[in-house]
């Protein structure tokens, strides 16, 4: 009767640790991005070394290649950025993933172009970090 009792006292402190340790990794970002934000985006002509935007505008013509700079803060291991540009009605235009290991202050370069020139209208950037909603970027696109 002694030894039984000692094993169901085992038993109910080792579901007691299991539970807490459970607890404790339920967070609802993944491992090691939680520190990592979007701290700006922003779009332009042209990119300088540091991929910060050189030629700021979110007004383009049809030829233009588009630059988007994500600035990110903090450290992770890993994270995944995605850009998602779409036009007027949203459709899509383009959708590209770029997994940073980030350390500090970073930037992260998308792009797209069209050789034979965007239709003129409304488009919008959507940047998502670990698959979030991070920041929406308007921009239009004027005849030559």
């Amino acid at each position: 009767m002694r030894h039984s009792k000692k094993i169901q006292l085992s038993l109910c402190a080792l579901v007691l640790v299991v539970a807490a340790a459970c607890k404790g990794n339920g967070a609802s970002t993944p491992a090691g991005t939680a520190g990592v934000k979007v701290t700006d985006v922003t779009l332009g002509r042209s990119l300088g070394g540091d991929k910060a935007i050189t030629d700021r505008t979110e007004s383009f013509k049809p030829n233009d290649t588009i630059y988007a700079s994500v600035a990110t803060s903090g450290a992770s291991p890993s994270a995944t950025l995605r850009a998602k540009w779409s036009f007027e009605d949203g459709q899509l235009v383009d959708e590209s993933t770029r997994t940073i290991a980030p350390n500090k202050n970073e930037r992260t370069e998308f792009h797209i172009a069209k050789p034979d020139g965007w239709p003129a209208g409304k488009y919008k950037l959507e940047v998502f970090l670990n698959d979030q909603s991070a920041e929406t970027k308007n921009f239009d696109v004027r005849g030559s």
